[in-house]
């Protein structure tokens, strides 16, 4: 059912020469969340592991932080132009003791921006229940250096495309323990945090999350929501993102290319001796 990628047929241009060739493009398509049968938001995303999507999306939204408080997860009956079910719509059930939905959320989210229907950035500074500041987590620099490489060798999706974004979940011995790929960075990291929920890892003490592209202020709180101590990007983080980390004691690294990276915040759990 996991419809990752779509085959399409292109003209291919080099140099003077052209033909037509077929070209597998990242899919993108809407995924509508219900909270207990209510339409709650509707978000852009590559289809697979959409029951973690939700999972995590309900924890970067503060609902839910136990495995137990998620009662259920199931595809309603959302069809396409043929009447076929698209497996495009997911009814979440949770436990009474779940929080409420915190702040004001407008129904469309894009594949490009999480918190886009958030009333204002205030709004999206939530706390979370285990702080990261304590965290005894250490790593070498070689360890990370060898994540990315670690990551790459399990996006399937991107080979064929070249068009979708990565998180993966790291253990503190660098051993991948959970890599998802999505045309939504921030839907990435959802679907991480979600598997971890869903298997009743959370809080994410003394694990590495990295994410192939930039590290916003979005995906450290989500970070942090999980319990995450270090955050890694293969690209440069927001000036957002950096306060966000230290203000919450989180490793926060950017630019992690071959052997070399920038440690923004927390530079005491990458150890240099």
């Amino acid at each position: 059912m996991a419809r990752a990628t779509v085959r399409r047929r292109v003209v291919r241009l080099r140099g003077s020469e052209t033909g037509v060739r077929p070209d597998a493009l990242a899919a993108e398509e809407p995924l509508e969340i219900r909270l207990g049968g209510e339409p709650l938001t509707v978000t852009m995303r590559t289809p697979g592991h959409d029951f973690d999507l939700v999972a995590g999306f309900l924890v970067g939204e503060g609902v839910v932080h136990r495995t137990e408080q998620l009662a259920a997860l199931r595809y309603c009956a959302g069809t396409d132009d043929e009447g076929v079910n698209s497996y495009n719509v997911v009814d979440a059930a949770v436990r009474g003791d779940a929080a409420p939905l915190s702040g004001h959320r407008n129904l469309l989210t894009t594949s490009a921006c999480g918190l886009c229907g958030r009333d204002t950035v205030e709004a999206v500074r939530t706390h979370s229940r285990w702080p990261v500041d304590r965290d005894p987590l250490r790593v070498t620099p070689a360890l990370l250096y060898a994540l990315p490489e670690r990551l790459r060798a399990a996006q399937r999706a991107f080979d064929s495309t070249g068009g979708l974004h990565a998180a993966g979940l790291f253990d503190a011995g660098g051993r991948l323990l959970c890599a998802r790929e999505d045309v939504g960075r921030h839907n990435a990291v959802d679907k991480v945090v979600g598997w971890a929920l869903r298997e009743g890892r959370l809080p994410l003490t003394g694990h590495v999350l990295l994410v192939s592209g930039r590290a916003s202020f979005e995906l450290t709180q989500k970070a942090a929501l999980a319990g995450v101590p270090l955050l890694a990007a293969v690209s440069a983080p927001s000036s957002l993102a950096v306060e966000l980390a230290e203000e919450l004691g989180l490793t926060l690294v950017g630019f992690l290319r071959g052997e070399s990276a920038n440690v923004y915040t927390g530079a005491e759990r990458v150890a240099t001796g």
